[in-house]
């Protein structure tokens, strides 16, 4: 029997390395969500394409993404709490949220959030809690508190996973092209690493007193994204730390960033002005630039879940690691690739739970069966191991922070 374009999808879910970070931590991997395999071996063809144009042409495994920090630790599926543990479902009065809390403010904000004096630790009294509130109800609370929460498949399916945002001036073609590397985490810097590969001269500025937060680990995985690019910490409260920031964004060719909008409003500097004067701009953000999402707060965990990728059930379970993340950067990539291979500059965004929405499908169908102590997927009579997580090897290890200081310093001195 011929393989059908869905047992295909499912073959690369299977090898994937993220169908094995799918499902409860007892029990096998989870075929459900396997359509998002597709959707990331698309982006990396789209990236292959893009990058081709102007520089070397970038070639990647697109699922096997979706599953490379686990590589690098002993995460494993964790079903309704995320592979990271720091995401949860909770039930609300009227079905389930997410609640994303990495960060040790985050669980202080528990008790704000259910509007009781309880212990932030004592999950048994907050989900008690939890349940008497509303779902839209716990996700304003916390999204006015700054804590990420969302409710599943709250993100309405789009037809693509970017959105140009301005279209501006003519772009200075160059031979090396110079990106400015804002970002931090997971999404951005993939994006920028990957840019790296195709050519560009990849520059990663670190505010100082807050470098980016993957520099705690894994080590590896930091290093697998940032071993190539040049690493500057900037002052963004002085004077002179925005004059140079401004002076860098204007001789980019294009600049990555994953922050809210209101953090470049304060530092004084628009995208649209920014490609209006031939630069490119790319936002990961988390909902979007504009409109009420605008300053929400989002990991790739909880903005995955909006966009409908979870695993339906009583809980719902997670699926994969943190994976708008890697949806996002890889679609980034794509997208700036092709900006860097245009003639005119554009300010583009890619919000995670967007990349997440593009990349939801229905649900597939296999028979998944254990195999030589692990799991394999069975198709046509056949059986797919079940793989698991892989990164493609780190060449060396990544520039300390403001590593390139002085040198960056000099050169781009106003």
């Amino acid at each position: 029997m011929p393989m059908t374009n869905d047992d295909s999808g499912v073959i690369e879910w299977a090898e994937s390395g993220a169908m094995a970070l799918t499902g409860h931590r007892d029990g096998p991997p989870l075929v459900a969500p396997a359509s998002i395999a597709a959707a990331a071996s698309a982006a990396a063809a789209d990236l292959l394409a893009a990058s081709a144009r102007w520089g070397e042409p970038v070639s990647v495994d697109g699922p096997a993404m979706m599953g490379e920090r686990a590589a690098f630790s002993a995460m494993t599926r964790n079903g309704s709490v995320s592979v990271g543990g720091d995401a949860r479902f909770v039930e609300a009065a009227d079905g389930f949220v997410v609640l994303n809390l990495p960060r040790s403010e985050d669980v202080d904000s528990l008790p704000a959030i259910v509007e009781a004096d309880v212990d932030p630790h004592d999950w048994v009294e907050v989900a008690a809690r939890l349940a008497s509130i509303p779902a839209d109800q716990v996700v304003d609370r916390a999204t006015l508190l700054g804590v990420a929460a969302s409710r599943p498949g709250s993100v309405e399916r789009l037809v693509a996973p970017a959105s140009e945002l301005h279209r501006g001036g003519e772009r200075r073609l160059s031979r090396c092209p110079v990106v400015i590397d804002l970002a931090s985490l997971w999404a951005g810097p993939l994006l920028t690493s990957l840019l790296s590969e195709a050519g560009a001269r990849v520059i990663k500025v670190e505010g100082v007193g807050r470098p980016d937060g993957a520099r705690r680990g894994p080590a590896g995985f930091f290093d697998l994204l940032n071993h190539d690019k040049e690493c500057i910490g900037v002052d963004f409260e002085s004077g002179e730390g925005r004059d140079l920031l401004v002076a860098l964004v204007s001789a980019a060719d294009l600049v990555v960033e994953g922050s809210r909008p209101r953090v470049m409003e304060r530092l004084g500097i628009d995208p649209r002005e920014v490609a209006d004067g031939g630069t490119s701009w790319l936002s990961i953000t988390g909902y979007g630039r504009d409109g009420q999402g605008a300053n929400r707060v989002a990991f790739g965990d909880d903005a995955a879940v909006a966009g409908g990728l979870y695993v339906a059930g009583n809980p719902p379970l997670f699926v994969a690691d943190a994976v708008a993340d890697p949806l996002a950067g890889l679609v980034g990539a794509a997208e700036a690739a092709d900006l860097l291979g245009g003639v005119r500059a554009a300010a583009l965004e890619v919000p995670l739970a967007r990349a997440a929405a593009w990349a939801s499908g229905p649900e597939a169908v296999a028979e998944v069966e254990p195999l030589s102590g692990g799991w394999a997927v069975r198709i046509d009579g056949e059986l797919v191991p079940v793989a698991k997580p892989k990164a493609r090897p780190e060449r060396r290890v990544a520039p300390a922070f403001d590593a390139h200081g002085g040198a960056i310093r000099a050169e781009f001195s106003v």
